[in-house]
C-alpha cells in the first residue's frame, strides 16, 4: 500500500493545488493529511493564496481519498464545510515494513502533534511510529522504542526546510518538495 502525507495546508490554495498535482503524479491510495487544513492560525502569516473556500472545493473533490486527524486549528465549523471526517484526534495504520523474510507490519499512529509528541507520548510498542505535523519542520528520528516522523508543511515550511509532502511505501519513507524531488529518505 502507498499512503501519501501531508500536513498543515492552513489554507493556502496555491499549496493545496500543488500538493494536488503532487498526489496525481504520486497516484497513493490514500492522502492522509495530519491537520491544520483551513485556517492559518494566529501564530502563523497568512499563506500565499491564503482561501479557504478554494481548499474547501478541491480537498471535497478528492474526499473519498482522504484520511484526516485533527489539527490544533481545526475546529467543529471546519468540519461543516468539508465533506469527510476531520475531527479524530489520531488514527492508527498498520505499515508493511522489511523484505523477504523479514518483512512484517509495524503501527503507524498519526496525529497532530500538539497533544502527543515526542515529548508527551501515546502508548506506543516498540518498533511503532509516532506520525506529527504541527511543527512544520520535516524530520525521522530513531529513539530506543519508536521512531518520529513529521512530513513537514505543505504550505509554511519552517527552519530552512521545504514546501512538501511524505510517501509511505513498503516499509521506505521518502520525504519530497512539492515538485516530486526527493528530499529524505528512511527505510526499515
Amino acid at each position: 500500500m502507498k499512503l501519501m502525507i501531508a500536513s498543515d495546508i492552513h489554507g493556502s490554495a496555491y499549496y493545496c493545488r500543488e500538493l494536488l498535482e503532487a498526489w496525481k503524479r504520486e497516484k497513493p491510495e490514500k492522502l492522509v493529511l495530519l491537520g491544520d487544513i483551513l485556517y492559518h492560525g494566529p501564530r502563523n502569516d497568512l499563506p500565499r493564496e491564503y482561501g479557504p473556500k478554494e481548499v474547501i472545493a478541491m480537498l471535497n473533490g478528492i474526499r473519498q481519498e482522504l484520511l484526516c486527524v485533527r489539527g490544533n486549528c481545526d475546529t467543529e465549523v471546519d468540519q461543516m464545510v468539508l465533506e469527510f471526517p476531520i475531527l479524530a484526534d489520531y488514527a492508527w495504520f498498520y505499515v508493511p515494513v522489511g523484505a523477504g523474510e523479514e518483512k512484517r507490519t509495524c503501527m503507524m499512529f498519526a496525529t497532530h502533534g500538539h497533544v502527543f509528541h515526542e515529548g508527551h507520548l501515546p502508548m506506543l510498542k516498540a518498533g511503532d511510529i509516532l506520525l506529527n505535523g504541527h511543527t512544520h519542520v520535516p524530520a525521522c528520528r530513531e529513539h530506543s522504542e519508536y521512531i518520529y516522523m513529521n512530513p513537514g508543511s505543505v504550505s509554511i515550511p519552517k527552519e530552512g526546510s521545504w514546501h512538501g509532502y511524505m510517501i509511505c511505501q513498503d516499509g521506505c519513507f521518502i520525504w519530497k518538495d512539492l515538485s516530486g524531488t526527493e528530499q529524505m529518505r528512511y527505510e526499515r
